[in-house]
């Protein structure tokens, strides 16, 4: 299967007027804590990365990030969360189910930690466009177009440049990082959640809009109530013959193109949740019965509105390859109803 993962970078300088302190009416959107994922991605470079955080406004003019970075340049193997779906949304046995298989999930090396960076900077804000300067040893300047939710409880950032990143989804409110829903709440969401995604693989850029995301088809677990799981039962683009399943993918005899997804909570103390999927006839071509090779791991940051509503997330993929940087799959996106 392959999906990829994206971070862009055209490298645009741009100048920011002096920065004024500023009131909390000036807040981006009225909203102090954002979510955000945004990267870097050339399509005939290997030194691509990813960002997933916070940023978080305060009324004297500053801001402060506080993010997990993905780069092909340092490359991260994919890591266990410890969470291990019950049998009640899973199963132990093989073959045609329609339940995913019994596996511990995995999410992108280091999310379960601390971030890996920390910065601080200056914002203005004005005739709707938020610009950020990072107080960091390079320019690092961003400008963002901010949109107030139709309800008022929600704010996005959408990118319009930046010195580093070409690509970026934000959201914000005024809960704390805090404040997070349970898997049950996302399993409930009685919205309509749909994926943008640009994604890098293979050294080829992806963009893919208003993607249904069937959140209410997961399965809940009987006691592991931090994790939901779903199999789809066949795909038309993904796990075929001419994809790496050459036994048992779609196309074949066996004719097995399902992909086993997780999706579980990371902490229970902030926003930090994680998808996970894979292609059944992987593992089969490897005879396994957990798939231990290039899955797709995306860590996710759950938006949450100003009443605590969860609303969606914002991710990244951070899938690097146990091969070679040219099979590596990164992406920026996001799967929420406020697109």
């Amino acid at each position: 299967m392959r999906t990829a993962a994206a971070i862009l970078s055209f490298v645009l300088a741009f100048t920011l007027m002096p920065s004024q302190p500023a009131t909390a009416a000036s807040l981006p959107g009225g909203k102090a804590t954002y979510v955000v994922s945004q990267g870097h991605l050339k399509a005939s470079s290997q030194q691509n990365w990813v960002r997933l955080g916070s940023y978080r406004f305060a009324a004297n003019g500053t801001v402060t990030a506080s993010l997990h970075l993905w780069w092909q340049r340092n490359p991260q193997a994919r890591q266990r969360t410890g969470t291990v779906p019950d049998t009640g949304c899973t199963t132990k046995a093989g073959g045609v189910q329609k339940r995913p298989r019994t596996c511990e999930v995995l999410t992108a090396g280091g999310y379960t930690g601390a971030p890996d960076e920390t910065r601080t900077g200056t914002y203005t804000v004005s005739g709707g466009v938020l610009s950020i300067r990072w107080k960091i040893a390079q320019t690092w300047t961003e400008q963002w177009y901010v949109k107030p939710s139709s309800d008022g409880k929600l704010a996005r950032l959408d990118l319009k440049q930046s010195s580093l990143a070409t690509h970026g989804y934000a959201y914000g409110s005024n809960a704390a990082l805090g404040t997070r829903r349970a898997m049950s709440s996302v399993k409930a969401f009685p919205g309509s959640l749909r994926q943008d995604l640009t994604s890098w693989a293979s050294g080829t850029i992806v963009n893919s809009a208003n993607q249904p995301f069937g959140h209410s088809a997961f399965r809940s677990c009987a006691t592991s109530t931090s994790c939901l799981t779903y199999l789809q039962p066949s795909s038309n683009g993904a796990c075929q013959k001419s994809g790496g399943c050459p036994k048992y993918g779609g196309g074949t005899k066996a004719n097995i193109s399902s992909i086993q997804y997780y999706l579980t909570t990371i902490s229970k103390t902030d926003r930090r949740d994680t998808l996970w999927h894979w292609c059944t006839c992987l593992a089969m071509e490897r005879g396994e019965f957990c798939y231990t090779g290039n899955s797709h791991v995306k860590p996710l940051m759950q938006i949450i509105d100003d009443s605590g509503a969860f609303r969606g997330w914002v991710g990244a993929e951070a899938s690097f390859s146990t091969g070679s940087r040219a099979t590596d799959m990164m992406a920026v996106l996001r799967i929420t109803d406020f697109r």
